[in-house]
């Protein structure tokens, strides 16, 4: 692509179009750029319009997609192309920080991030200028310009905070420090006084106040890892000010907004956290200004205000106090019983109460109260806070801490019972505070695993939170409903089994609740309890102890998709999940209703799919469905299909990248379910499983690799009939997954399926181009994981074909080939294969390459017969081999190229793992032995010999042992 104005003007067009809310407009302009944007200069030509552009909408709209582009393209992916082209990289990096100095905030922000995901992968190697370019811009003294650096520098160093310590990170964190450290404290400095000159002016101190609380953030990642010698030495200058700031208060600067943090609440919310990161780190370097910071964050706790725009900055300020009163040596600072009593009453109450705000949460903006309430994200909740602050305290002061709160919990449970309809919010703060004494350790998985015995939370139970699961009305009161439901949930390890029981039913009767709070935590605390291990690790609850329920339960869980704000509700479809899978065969005869409303509810996602874990458990539901129904009648298999087959086609037709993966599993776990033939409605879609486009995408790969294998375990015959249409596309796919290191282990399983299950005729054609293909992969990048899989191969093949088939094709490719593949590959490796079929496959197949194959007994290969011997002992007896060169890495999820949609493994759709050689061999040591008793009994005396001389001692023992327990001997 020319950087020409009627490119300009074509981009603005499209640009313009991926902004249409009409779909038939927007699509074919969103593909149209995704084809487009491999070309050369495309990053440009972006870059250009948001420069030039008179349109302030397109400017925008031009710099969102080049963030987008750069995120999806700038890494370079191992065996991938590079999919931008290095002069536009080079232009790129020239280009963009002055652009992004130069551009309004909100394109700004964009180019920031993209230089934050270019500067991941090629700062400081790559990009070495980055810093000095940026540290230059300081002194321009504009502080737009200056916040622009500063937003940039902290999405740059931001990761530093949970990257994990390695040489490389300590290389460039040094390399940024020398660079940047001595720059940044000055312009801390220099901020500071411009704030006193300016005090008078609120849109100056706007802008410095900004750059504030970005050069706050910047001193917690640049100190995370560790403390760096300049910052200690300067530790003065930083804590000082730091210090006056957490004091200052300017009238200016206060806004009337009782919602959104202002700068002053920010720039002090940030304060507590560095303090507090010092408190908790560097503790000795940090001791003679800790009292101070004490002192001023117990003062700003007592002085600030209910409003929700305070929350970050008391959140923050309670977890400083939270790590100061844990660490040994700041004990003497709380010990006090009027201390104690004073954090109770002043900081910890006030902070647990139940606010409007949180009210209107509740009931207006229930997904997100959830998500902080229940999934722990509430981490900058006043609640949460002062729930640690609690634990923190109960470390050392146990006993004082649980008899001042045991007070305030009876007289808030008197006051509530005067008056429950005004006063159920004493009711509900109690519930939260014995909630948070009595918790020491909590896991998601597990609910509380260490409880403080001070408590008893069963009589808490029967007393306090069943009369309220009881009530006929499961509309009232919904905040205590939450509460007590969450409160079963919490402490589903402490409360004895007949209690949790006794909750079942109330738990499905409150599914009918129209408060979305309270009908999620009803679901989310069935699947919890369904979920529990007993005795011997089967689940606590049994099918027939839920059996009287299960009529109830499934019509509650479907209800409750139909209330209002949860047809999309992830934890009811989880519950939906687990309940069938607790429950089997008892949900058998209210399945075709069942799979009624799931495929209703599959075509309705379809359309917009936005909640990907409801999307995945309500798959697990479907895949469920079908296993637990086919297991008692196979032939049912006729009716999932004819009840999916409508829907999974039309998904595939409307290309829903999403679903993709998910139709394929589900179509898999089908088709294995067929005993027979494959029906023709499969065969028609064999072809189109082949189309490059769909292997394009990496989230599609091993869904459509396990497809694949259904089709050749079922369908052999049927594909053989039509071998010459059918094979070179299977092996074109092959050919691709081979060539790359994150996905050849599926054309590994695609290859062993068709040398399984295949006539041999109809593969005899291509059997030299697949181990040429696999010998030049093994030339040019020989992977740890690549050997494993090419052994089981070469093993495989000689089981089906013959130890002298696999010989003669080696030997074929090149004269003494076969050698050298046992002397460098088989026998030296063969130790690091893994997992129990793949270790029997590769026993078996070298079995009949030592006693099928007669060049190994008489040419130049007899010399490689002990030592391939030795090494099959090994593989029976030795440890398995799993180290892995240093310069081979994982690779890792995010590895796979771009930002598709990744691939989500159903549980319920897995597949059984396939012996191929369990009907012949079950025993391999037997079978070695009885193969040698064979093999000498054909040459008397050779075999002994052979042993006897070059078998090393152990090796010897182990064969005697096989040889005895198969009651055999060698001649």
């Amino acid at each position: 692509m020319e950087l020409s104005d009627a490119n300009l003007q074509t981009l603005t067009e499209y640009l313009k179009k991926t902004l249409d809310p009409d779909p038939a407009i927007r699509r074919p302009a969103e593909k149209f750029l995704e084809s487009v944007e491999g070309n050369q200069n495309y990053p440009l030509l972006l870059l250009t319009l948001l420069e030039k552009s008179q349109d302030n909408v397109i400017k925008v709209c031009a710099s969102v997609t080049f963030k987008n582009y750069i995120k999806r393209n700038w890494r370079i992916v191992e065996d991938e192309p590079n999919k931008i082209c290095e002069a536009d990289r080079v232009a790129i990096k020239a280009n963009i920080v002055h652009l992004m100095l130069s551009s309004p905030e909100q394109i700004q922000k964009q180019l920031s991030d993209a230089i934050s995901i270019i500067g991941r992968e090629d700062f400081p190697q790559k990009w070495p200028d980055l810093l000095t370019e940026m540290v230059n811009r300081f002194q321009s003294g504009d502080f737009h310009v200056i916040n622009g650096v500063l937003r940039t520098a902290h999405s740059l160093f931001k990761r530093y905070r949970h990257e994990f310590k390695s040489n490389e990170l300590w290389t460039e964190i040094k390399l940024v420090l020398d660079a940047f450290a001595l720059p940044l404290t000055n312009l801390f400095k220099a901020t500071i006084e411009l704030c006193s000159t300016h005090a008078n002016d609120a849109s100056a101190l706007r802008v410095l106040f900004s750059s504030l609380i970005l050069i706050s953030k910047l001193f917690y990642s640049l100190n995370f890892q560790d403390l760096p010698e300049f910052f200690e030495d300067n530790m003065e200058t930083w804590m000082n000010h730091f210090h006056t700031l957490l004091t200052l208060d300017n009238k200016l600067l206060q806004t009337d907004d009782e919602e959104e943090a202002g700068l002053l609440e920010l720039l002090k919310s940030q304060i507590c956290d560095n303090a507090a990161l010092y408190a908790q780190k560097y503790d000795e370097e940090f001791q003679r200004y800790l009292p101070r910071f004490v002192t001023a964050i117990w003062n700003l706790l007592v002085t600030t205000g209910q409003e929700v725009k305070y929350d970050l900055l008391v959140s923050n300020a309670i977890q400083f106090l939270a790590s100061v009163c844990e660490r040994p040596h700041y004990k003497n600072l709380f010990e006090d019983q009027n201390t104690l009593t004073s954090i109770c009453e002043k900081v910890i109450v006030p902070n647990m109460e139940f606010r409007a705000a949180d009210e209107e949460a509740f009931e207006d903006n229930s997904e997100e109260y959830i998500r902080r309430d229940l999934e722990g994200s509430d981490i900058d909740t006043r609640r949460r806070a002062a729930c640690d602050l609690v634990r923190g305290l109960c470390k050392f002061f146990e006993g004082p801490v649980t008899g001042i709160f045991s007070g305030y919990v009876n007289s808030m449970l008197q006051e509530y019972a005067k008056n429950p309809s005004v006063n159920w919010k004493h009711k509900d703060a109690a519930i939260y505070l014995v909630t948070s004494l009595a918790s020491k350790a909590q896991t998601q998985k597990h609910g509380i695993t260490q409880a403080n015995e001070l408590v008893n939370l069963t009589e808490f139970f029967v007393n306090h939170i069943l009369p309220d699961l009881k009530s006929a009305n499961v509309n009232e009161f919904p905040v205590l409903k939450a509460d007590g439901i969450k409160y079963i949930m919490i402490f589903r390890n402490q409360v004895p089994k007949e209690h949790l029981l006794v909750s079942v039913p109330l738990l499905i009767n409150h599914l009918q609740a129209e408060s979305i709070v309270v009908h999620t935590y009803a679901a989310h605390a069935l699947e919890r309890l369904f979920t529990m291990r007993g005795p011997n690790n089967a689940t606590l609850f049994t099918a027939a102890e839920i059996a009287p329920f299960v009529e109830i339960l499934l019509t509650n869980l479907f209800k409750a998709l139909t209330l209002p704000g949860s047809s999309e509700n992830e934890y009811i479809m989880k519950a939906i999940m687990r309940s069938f899978s607790l429950l089997q065969e008892a949900i058998i005869p209210y399945i075709p209703t069942l799979i009624t409303q799931l495929t209703q509810k599959l075509l309705a996602v379809s359309k917009n799919p936005s909640k990907p874990h409801f999307n995945h458990y309500m798959f697990e539901a479907i895949c469920l469905s079908i296993r637990i129904t086919c297991k008692a009648n196979p032939a049912a298999v006729v009716n999932f299909e004819e009840a999916l087959f409508l829907v999974f086609t039309e998904i595939l037709q409307n290309d829903v990248q999403e679903f993709i993966p998910y139709v394929f599993q589900v179509m898999s776990l089908l088709l294995e379910t067929h005993k027979n033939d494959i029906p023709s409605s499969y065969m028609a879609l064999f072809p189109h499983l082949l189309q490059p486009v769909l292997w394009e995408r990496t989230g599609n790969i091993p869904a459509l690799v396990r497809l694949l294998q259904a089709f050749l375990e079922r369908g052999s015959s049927t594909i053989a009939s039509a071998a010459a249409d059918r094979i070179p596309g299977l092996l074109g796919v092959f050919q691709k997954l081979i060539a790359s290191k994150a996905n050849d282990h599926q054309g590994f399983y695609l290859l062993n399926s068709i040398i399984e299950h295949m006539p041999p005729e109809s593969v005899d054609q291509y059997r030299k181009q697949i181990f040429l293909l696999l010998f030049q992969r093994l030339q040019n990048s020989k992977t740890t994981k690549f050997i494993k899989s090419f052994l089981v191969f070469i093993n495989l093949y000689c089981i089906k074909y013959g130890a002298l088939a696999l010989q003669e094709i080696f030997d074929g490719i090149q004269p003494k080939m076969f050698g050298m593949v046992l002397e460098k590959i088989i026998i030296p490796e063969i130790q690091k294969v893994s997992g129990n079929v793949e270790k029997k496959i590769c026993a078996v197949g070298i079995t009949k390459l030592l006693t099928e194959c007669p060049p190994m007994m008489d040419t130049e290969y007899t010399k490689l017969w002990t030592p391939l011997l030795q090494s099959l002992i090994g593989l029976f007896e030795l440890p398995e081999d799993d180290t892995i060169p240093d310069e081979e890495h994982f690779i890792d999820i995010e590895d796979t190229p771009g930002y598709q949609t990744a691939f989500s493994q159903l549980a319920f759709a897995g597949k059984k793992e396939h012996d191929p050689v369990g009907q012949m061999v079950n025993n391999p040591k037997i079978h070695l032995a009885q193969s040698l008793h064979k093999l000498s009994t054909a040459c008397p005396g050779r075999v002994p010999s052979m042993v006897s001389t070059s078998l090393n001692a152990e090796a010897l023992q182990y064969l005697q042992g096989y040889l005895q327990a198969a009651s055999v001997t060698l001649l």
